[in-house]
């Protein structure tokens, strides 16, 4: 898959090697895309950290991606998916520290800090849909 054969695609995450493809994926799309080196690690940080949310907490999941233009604007938008039990308290699951596991709780509000824009939907029973966006 690459971003000049592809706008869109998706990678299952079942595993943890699933975890290191969806970073190998995020690096190749941010260098075709002509990221900065900062913003691409940024991204990548961000998708390292949602992936792990979602094999470890949501029972594993997808990583869906797309190049987005808005305007003049080109980015690379990510959505984390999963069909795990949810998160009951949004605002709380997006304290530092705060983490439903053994993890250090900076998952979620680590990565919003990573990237432009960021969008968190879960609710007890419904799975969890996280979805990032770096513009360039």
């Amino acid at each position: 898959m690459t971003a000049s054969s592809s706008t869109s695609g998706s990678l299952p995450i079942r595993s943890e090697p699933d975890i290191v493809l969806s970073r190998q994926l995020v690096r190749k799309l941010t260098q075709e895309l002509k990221f900065s080196l900062v913003d691409q690690t940024k991204m990548i940080t961000a998708a390292s950290e949602l992936s792990r949310n979602t094999l470890v907490y949501g029972g594993g999941g997808d990583m869906e991606w797309a190049i987005v233009q808005s305007g003049v604007k080109t980015g690379l938008r990510l959505a984390f998916v999963d069909q795990g039990p949810g998160i009951p308290d949004l605002e709380l699951a997006m304290k530092d520290g705060w983490t439903s596991g053994n993890g250090m709780g900076m998952g979620l509000s680590g990565s919003k800090r990573l990237v432009n824009d960021f969008e968190l939907d879960s609710a007890p029973g419904r799975g969890t849909r996280v979805t990032i966006t770096r513009w360039k």
